[in-house]
């Protein structure tokens, strides 16, 4: 189980995985990785945000392991994933390391899958959409709340116009090496202003605020250097999979106009789903969309390949 108080019963408790393994990075790194859902079972791989872990998909991989194979694994620093002792372990590189190691300890060589990013996941994707190892398994993307450059100058976290004084004071927010400390009424208000629509349920900000406030205090502002800095436009372009789009139109993390300037710039966007009041944490506030895009990807990229796949076959070992 990752490293966390959890929440105990219903959709956001983390299900237990069938099996977990480690997976080794480029530089040593030793990648928490659990898999659920039936061996074979066509795959689905979802990579977590800044500050989260993989308890932040629990209702899609309760939802999803009883017809997939559900990966998920925890970015370094995050849930049971070490965290480097150097700043040099965080960075993009590392990232997209990260990710083709996962894939490559859990998928067939030429193994198709539906991969899904959520905020610094879908910036992972980014990063690593030009690597062979992640090329050779992307049959399709998802991409929620996310963005790929000018993540503090854009953030609404503080409420101000736009400028050089509100991109000073997000960068000091987000940024900060003070530890978020107990899950309090106060620190739920907080989170669920920063990074959740308002009316979103009481129970979900509660999940998001005992997976959030988990997150070392290292860890934490490391990454936030990091997105800071982040530039992926280009990363933009070599994500040639079928990729479609989920963001809320009450994002202060990453407001709407990231995933719409993504839309516009994938090579093949299947299109970008606005959800209506919902800030952030998309997979927790909105469970039942992201999970049923997910399907929809899974079935149309994965499933039916699939079975075009086996028909040919089948022709061929009947001529």
């Amino acid at each position: 189980m990752s490293r966390l108080t959890h929440v105990r019963g219903g959709p956001y408790e983390p299900p237990v995985p069938a099996h977990e393994l480690t997976a080794v990075s480029a530089d040593g790194a030793r990648i928490h990785v659990e898999v659920h859902g039936a061996e074979h079972a066509p795959a689905v791989v979802l990579v977590h945000g800044w500050t989260c872990s993989t308890a932040f998909w629990a209702a899609q991989i309760r939802a999803l392991s009883g017809t997939y194979r559900v990966i998920a694994y925890d970015q370094r620093g995050h849930g049971r994933t070490e965290a480097p002792l150097e700043p040099a372990g965080y960075g993009t590189r590392a990232l997209a390391d990260d990710l083709e190691s996962v894939l490559a300890a859990t998928l067939a060589p030429g193994e198709p899958a539906v991969l899904v990013g959520h905020s610094m996941g879908g910036m992972t994707l980014m990063a690593a959409a030009g690597r062979p190892g992640v090329r050779e398994h992307a049959a399709a993307v998802l991409l929620c709340s996310t963005g790929s450059s000018r993540l503090v100058s854009e953030s609404t976290v503080v409420p101000l116009r736009a400028g050089g004084l509100r991109t000073r004071l997000t960068r000091r927010v987000l940024g900060a090496r003070a530890p978020l400390g107990p899950v309090t009424p106060l620190a739920r208000r907080a989170l669920k202003y920063a990074t959740m629509g308002p009316g979103s349920a009481p129970e979900r900000v509660e999940v998001c605020a005992r997976i959030v406030h988990a997150c070392p205090r290292v860890v934490r502002y490391r990454w936030a250097h990091v997105l800071d800095e982040l530039y992926l436009d280009a990363g933009l372009g070599e994500l040639t999979a079928p990729t479609a789009v989920i963001a809320g139109t009450a994002d202060r993390m990453t407001p709407i106009v990231h995933a719409r300037r993504i839309a516009a710039a994938l090579p093949r966007c299947l299109g970008l789903t606005e959800l209506t009041g919902v800030g952030h944490m998309t997979p927790v506030e909105a469970p039942e969309v992201v999970t049923g895009r997910i399907v929809e990807l899974a079935d149309t990229y994965v499933v039916r390949d699939r079975k075009r796949g086996l028909g040919r076959e089948m022709e061929r070992e009947g001529a």
